[in-house]
């Protein structure tokens, strides 16, 4: 199930284009917030950031999925 803060964690990281300060803004923890992004990720069946790249970005499904 999807919920509405795993939405508002993508929404952050795709705004900050970096987990640390998406957790931030959010009031969490990194992990906690990666954790939540890997779980909506897996429910999805798709990758929704390219964790390589610096700056984080999206996908071209993950640009979908925001």
């Amino acid at each position: 199930m999807v919920s509405f803060v795993q939405l508002e964690y993508v929404i952050a990281v795709d705004t900050y284009r970096n987990f640390s300060a998406a957790a931030e803004h959010c009031f969490v923890t990194q992990p906690t917030l990666s954790m939540q992004i890997k779980k909506l990720e897996d429910h999805l069946g798709v990758m929704i950031f390219d964790r390589g790249k610096q700056p984080v970005i999206p996908t071209d499904v993950g640009e979908r999925v925001i």
